[in-house]
């Protein structure tokens, strides 16, 4: 065989390049998409640490309200505790989770991601919990579509941390990090509701929605700030997978693509105008 032949053989094609870079293509997607998730979740922490928080130490708890009313009530000490509870350690996860999607944090302080770890997973239970308790003693402002679509958020919720956690307990780090990744994709879920309802706002002046959010936009949002969510995750695992077809690949980085362009147009709108004030405020109250 002639050495032109040979060096044509040896050289790769477009076709055979394709599934490499596709792989790349996923691989950077998933990254930019991680380190925008990372930078906007913190900042909505720290607000709802600060909103949240702070109305309580300050002793003003009707602010609470204004964001979606009823949530507290001066009557029922059992209702507002679970409640209380639910965004207290909502902003803890929140923040907390995103510190866990650093792989530079796993490989290089591998203590400290599992002490972080179990604070994560325990407060995720017990945000799960104050959210059920406050369901069931109370109910949702939307009604029982509100309730179900919130209900099934707390316990799906609950199990993805029980889950993240018995898997590494036994050594099953593949399974313990794909439930990781579902328990924060439901974590982000308080983030993404109000980011969701900004936009809608923003473009609709608010068509579907009552001021009891049981209008028809108003039930679709009580499933749709988290299951969409899972559904991403679960492409991104499965694309991830070293067997997945080029073509689930590029699909999979389109989507993570198109929700880093949404998330990063929705995290500069809140910062601007809602999340980055609140903190501010809030920050001279801790020196």
């Amino acid at each position: 065989m002639e050495k032109a032949q040979l060096e044509t053989l040896n050289t790769p094609t477009d076709y055979q390049r394709l599934p490499r870079l596709s792989s790349t293509f996923l691989h950077w997607s998933s990254v930019i998409l991680v380190a925008t998730v990372w930078a906007s979740a913190c900042l909505f922490g720290l607000y709802i640490l600060a909103f949240y928080a702070a109305a309580l130490y300050q002793g003003d708890m009707e602010r609470w309200n204004e964001v979606l009313p009823g949530l507290y009530d001066r009557g029922s000490a059992a209702t507002t505790s679970g409640i209380g509870l639910h965004f207290a350690t909502g902003g803890i996860i929140l923040i907390l989770g995103s510190i866990q999607l650093m792989s530079s944090v796993r490989e290089r302080y591998p203590a400290a991601h599992r002490w972080i770890g179990r604070v994560y997973v325990l407060a995720s239970l017990l945000a799960a919990v104050g959210g059920l308790s406050f369901i069931a003693l109370k109910g949702t402002i939307g009604g029982p579509v509100m309730d179900i679509g919130f209900g099934l958020y707390g316990i799906l919720m609950f199990i993805a941390a029980i889950q993240t956690y018995r898997h590494i307990r036994v050594g099953r780090v593949e399974q313990h990090r794909v439930w990781a990744l579902r328990l924060y994709a439901l974590a982000i879920g308080s983030w993404l509701y109000r980011m969701d309802y900004g936009f809608w706002f923003f473009f609709t002046k608010g068509i579907g929605h009552t001021d009891t959010f049981s209008g028809p936009f108003d039930q679709v949002m009580a499933f749709f700030f988290y299951l969409p969510n899972l559904l991403v995750t679960e492409a991104f695992i499965r694309a991830n997978n070293y067997r997945a077809s080029t073509a689930l690949k590029i699909l999979a980085s389109v989507i993570l693509l198109l929700a880093t362009s949404f998330l990063i147009l929705g995290t500069y709108f809140f910062t601007i105008h809602y999340w980055g004030p609140a903190i501010l405020n809030w920050l001279p109250d801790l020196t």
